[in-house]
């Protein structure tokens, strides 16, 4: 039996406010708010305020700080990312370098986290490279991308004035929440050590 409710946190969307990413991951958060989970979403505006990463220097924003203190509390993870020229925008990679002041904490980075990755895009050829960088780069952060990555193709995918996509979006969406609360509460039971992973 899981006392506390799982915690859910979101990375994802564009400087546009009201982009079709930060629609997709806000989506995706609020079906895991359905089912009990807690959430914190860094969208564009948040993710704007953070400086460039910068490992030389121990100096960071409050922003950075919030970052990465929802980030240790987390879980499991959402991150969505437009495609920008074949691959993730700085925005959403910035955010991620943020891990590596992670790296020394008893769990590091991700370590045993499921993460659903979301990628959009004017057209499949981005999206799906970008989707496959977010899966790879979910996994040089020791986490474990969910089973179904979703890749939202603009031309052919819109959001509703309430955010919604179109049926088939819906199902996606739906599938990923289920992996990711499913595969949290079993993390959370197990309470995998990290230091039984190399490094």
């Amino acid at each position: 039996m899981i006392d506390q409710p799982l915690h859910v946190v979101g990375i994802g969307g564009t400087v546009r406010p009201g982009s079709s990413t930060e629609q997709a991951l806000r989506s995706a958060l609020a079906r895991v708010e359905a089912m009990g989970a807690t959430t914190t979403c860094f969208g564009g505006a948040e993710l704007s305020e953070l400086a460039m990463y910068d490992p030389r220097s121990s100096a960071r924003s409050s922003m950075a700080m919030f970052l990465l203190s929802e980030l240790r509390k987390a879980d499991a993870i959402v991150i969505a990312s437009p495609g920008y020229h074949g691959g993730v925008s700085g925005l959403v990679k910035n955010a991620l370098d943020y891990t590596e002041d992670l790296r020394a904490d008893p769990r590091p980075y991700f370590h045993g986290l499921p993460v659903g990755c979301i990628a959009t895009g004017a057209g499949w050829q981005g999206v799906v490279t970008t989707l496959n960088q977010l899966r790879t780069i979910v996994h040089a952060l020791r986490g474990w991308p969910t089973p179904l990555g979703i890749g939202i193709n603009t031309v052919e995918t819109t959001f509703d004035s309430d955010g919604r996509g179109d049926s088939k979006l819906e199902k996606q969406l739906t599938v990923m929440q289920q992996e990711l609360f499913g595969s949290a509460s079993l993390h959370r039971r197990a309470a995998w050590p990290a230091q039984h992973v190399g490094t």
